[in-house]
């Protein structure tokens, strides 16, 4: 590793970038332009710092001082957790009185106040094993469910629109009237169909981009907030 100047420094940058080697053709070059980010990220350094798992903290901690989605007492459920720093946001927030649940095909260390299971959200029996778990309504469904990009921009937008709607089906199972939902999309065009059918159920529904979402992805997040219970789609009249 070399450490070589940078042109100013945004906290926990200190003006200087790290360059990653290559370690003679070991490491590959997509692994290698990862962790240059990885190390790079002032949202990484920070996470680190104030002591959350990892830098997605920062996007739910913008969205909520925004919005202000979570309180005290909710039942919140967390879809694709890993590595939980969503849902120590949330469990911090809900308190003691609330109740966090989460959800991913990857184990995490146990966070306090977060009731956290390895599962497949798109097991047949996951719906109701979460909605066991929950207890009783959501207050709020988060998703930062990802699927394994390909590097093809519109396969990619694809198998994250499908997690998206999946987990709107969900919410609108078990979402409490006036609760909210919350999901990562990519821009690619197909997420105006999505907006269409949360505009059904939401009084209110928004895209946002919070500032710890690298600039130059096409991650989104779609916030749809104010259930009003599931409306169906009215047939087109002849």
């Amino acid at each position: 590793m070399s450490a070589t100047k940078g042109s100013g420094g945004h906290e926990g940058g200190r003006g200087l970038k790290i360059k990653v080697g290559t370690k003679h053709g070991r490491r590959s070059q997509s692994s290698k332009l990862w962790l240059e980010r990885q190390l790079n990220d002032p949202y990484v350094a920070q996470a680190k710092r104030d002591g959350w798992r990892s830098r997605a903290a920062f996007k739910l901690l913008e969205i909520d001082e925004r919005y202000k989605l979570l309180k005290p007492g909710q039942r919140i459920v967390d879809l694709g957790a890993a590595p939980g720093g969503w849902s120590q946001v949330a469990a911090k927030i809900v308190g003691a009185r609330g109740r966090v649940v989460g959800i991913d095909l990857l184990d995490i260390e146990t966070i306090a106040g977060v009731d956290f299971q390895v599962m497949d959200f798109h097991d047949a029996d996951a719906p109701e094993k979460l909605k066991t778990m929950l207890g009783g309504p959501a207050d709020g469904v988060m998703s930062d469910m990802a699927a394994n990009t390909t590097g093809h921009r519109k396969t990619d937008h694809l198998k994250i629109m499908a997690l998206a709607e999946l987990a709107i089906e969900f919410a609108r199972e078990v979402l409490a009237p006036g609760g909210f939902f919350v999901s990562k999309v990519f821009q690619g065009g197909t997420e105006v169909e999505l907006l269409a059918t949360l505009k059904r159920d939401f009084a209110a529904v928004r895209h946002v981009k919070p500032k710890a979402s690298r600039a130059g992805s096409p991650e989104l997040y779609v916030l749809a907030t104010g259930f009003r219970g599931r409306q169906e789609e009215r047939p087109a009249a002849d």
